[in-house]
């Protein structure tokens, strides 16, 4: 299986391209932080290139910007071409299947504001439920009614079936 979940940021504005067919493309890079931190106590990062092809790329290139923190799930490919200097290259990148928007929505024209940094704080009450009253089912014999099962075969809508005839 060949799947890859990456959380980072963005590190640059995306562009999106189109191929001579008309399909747009979107390739950009995660900062994807490492767990563990190095000698000095900063945090170490790994810079991976992803593409996103037609829809993917649209949102992407519409509503992402440098710096958003995304979620991106997809695959590794590897791939090779032959520059003009007549040397291999060789590119290994994750082609985004699905990615999501972490940042914060935008409140004003003038970015992201993040309500724990400004000072606001939001006032969450407990919904208040009252204890439906439900009355206990009542259940009856049936009455003078056939059964479908007795001591011998089965029988279903006028279908019999012999215990011989079931697979299990």
């Amino acid at each position: 299986m060949n799947k890859v979940v990456l959380t980072g940021r963005i590190t640059r504005d995306p562009e999106i391209r189109y191929t001579q067919t008309g399909i747009g493309t979107v390739s950009f890079s995660l900062a994807v932080d490492r767990q563990i931190k190095d000698a000095s106590g900063n945090r170490q990062a790994d810079f991976i290139n992803c593409v996103a092809w037609r829809n993917q790329a649209e949102f992407i290139s519409r509503y992402i910007k440098k710096g958003y923190m995304l979620c991106v799930e997809g695959r590794i490919t590897t791939r090779s071409y032959q520059g003009q200097d007549n040397a291999m290259h060789y590119v290994t990148e994750v082609v985004v299947d699905q990615v999501e928007n972490l940042t914060p929505r935008q409140n004003d024209m003038n970015g992201y504001v993040d309500n724990r940094q400004a000072g606001m704080q939001t006032n969450y009450q407990q919904p208040s439920y009252q204890q439906p009253s439900y009355q206990q089912p009542t259940y009856q014999q049936p009455t003078n009614q056939q059964s479908n099962y007795d001591n011998g075969p089965m029988s279903i809508n006028n279908l019999s079936v012999d215990d011989d005839d079931l697979p299990f």
